[in-house]
């Protein structure tokens, strides 16, 4: 029974998978979220997701034109700002579509990124439509309680208040339903937003309550109370509009690219990672270093595959531009310049019973540093390497997991020179240790 409240409002029913092909869970980076006020402009990307739309606007319109005619017979002003409220919800979806249409078209000459973008200008004009709404309804409620009217009709009043909640609560039902089938998490919010209007609703029978009750004042109040929630999803609205107008991204994206990097074998590391929405189509530019000495096709081989774990990772990914770095070298001849060499023994490929990787001598802005990259995260891994050096000393570098990259451990220090030693790779996580050996050596004419 508990669990069945807890879903209804919304706290229950939403640990289904919802981005196809990839097992990992990253918070939001995958999806878009959604904005209280505003339909994702993802769900309208699938006709299912338009159909959804196309009748959650039809049944908050028939509920809005219902109440519109008892706001005539009764004169309240709170059943006058939950009826805008239902109207401004409803009508949200048409600059939407309009958007949408306009976005299906091919680039051209003139726009040659097509015209995703008119989906943000819908947004600006969808937003000042709620704002409209908000300051009439505002105005009607302060009015009111300045001079007082008499509320009449009351019992048409709270069936109006009924009638919005059910009209909200089966677009919350249907919504939630067509969701869960196409795996989109922005259609369950916004189902979820419609229940949460419907109870604001209610509140319009609680109104009627108190006016019934010998409290004349009730009903402007609740009005002016709805207003509040309505200038609250004006100002949830607004930001999430022109962050994205300035091309603006919520950070678990940028996250979720560099996440998506770590998974594949031969880079670097990440130098570089850029986002930004084109409507409801997500562009990324990343930056890449990895092993200058690498052929054509070695590369292209490393892009394809960053490619398609970037798509797994974001599905509404819609472009990935990859480009390779020339810092690698440029990092060598600045080493170089400063320590008089670099030359970098292959990497030590290990397969442990707590994790596997490569560990290898790398370039860094800061410098060499041992780092070892890890296929798998694995929780609390400590890794240190101890090398061996003439007259039994032992350098001892530990490996520190970075913030960004929770694959990657590098060491604060660089390793002594020469680049040629017997070392041991310890490694330890949940109580268990491991020791694995293993011979680095300069390359072939390098040693010293």
């Amino acid at each position: 029974m508990l669990n069945k409240v807890r879903d209804w409002f919304g706290f229950g029913g939403l640990d289904q998978p919802l981005s196809a092909g990839h097992g990992h869970s990253h918070g939001d980076g995958g999806g878009h979220g959604h904005t209280h006020g505003l339909i994702d402009p993802s769900i309208a990307a699938t006709e299912r997701g338009v159909w959804a739309v196309k009748w959650s606007f039809a049944i908050l319109a028939v509920t809005a034109a219902i109440q519109f005619a008892v706001v005539l017979v009764s004169g309240s002003v709170a059943l006058l700002a939950d009826m805008i409220h239902n109207v401004g919800d409803a009508t949200t979806a048409i600059p939407l579509w309009i958007a949408f249409v306009l976005a299906r078209r091919k680039p051209s000459k003139t726009f040659t990124y097509g015209l995703g973008r008119a989906e943000d200008l819908a947004g600006i004009l969808i937003v000042l439509i709620i704002l409209f709404s908000a300051v009439v309804a505002g105005y009607q409620a302060i009015s009111r309680l300045l001079h007082p009217e008499p509320v009449q009709q009351l019992g048409w009043l709270a069936v109006a208040g009924v009638i919005g909640f059910i009209g909200n609560e089966a677009v919350a039902v249907f919504r939630i339903r067509v969701g869960r089938q196409m795996n989109s998490a922005a259609l369950i919010a916004d189902g979820y937003h419609a229940r949460t209007d419907g109870i604001t609703s209610l509140a319009v029978v609680l109104g009627a309550a108190g006016v019934w009750l010998g409290f004349p004042l009730a009903d402007p109040i609740i009005g002016l109370l709805i207003t509040v929630a309505i200038f609250g999803i004006v100002w949830q609205s607004s930001r999430a509009v022109v962050t994205r107008m300035l091309d603006g991204v919520d950070p678990a994206v940028v996250n979720e690219l560099q996440h998506a990097a770590e998974h594949v074998p031969g880079i670097n590391r990440v130098l570089e990672t850029k986002a930004r929405w084109l409507g409801h189509e997500l562009h990324a530019d990343v930056t890449i270093a990895v092993d200058d000495s690498l052929s054509l096709a070695e590369a292209n081989k490393i892009a394809g595959l960053l490619d398609h774990e970037l798509r797994e990772h974001l599905p509404a990914l819609a472009e990935a531009n990859i480009r390779f770095s020339r810092s690698g070298k440029a990092a060598s001849a600045l080493t170089e310049a400063h320590a008089g060499h670099h030359h970098a023994p292959e990497p030590f490929l290990f397969e442990g019973k707590l994790a596997k990787g490569e560990l290898q001598i790398v370039d860094t802005p800061e410098g060499e540093r041992m780092q070892m990259m890890v296929s798998e995260h694995v929780q609390d891994l400590r890794a240190v390497v101890v090398i061996k050096r003439p007259g039994d000393r032992a350098e001892t570098l530990p490996l520190l997991p970075s913030i960004r990259h929770h694959h990657n451990y590098t060491s604060q220090e660089a390793p002594a020179e020469p680049h040629e030693f017997d070392a041991t790779l310890q490694l330890s996580a949940a109580g268990q240790i491991e020791e694995l050996t293993f011979h680095m050596a300069e390359p072939e004419g390098h040693h010293h």
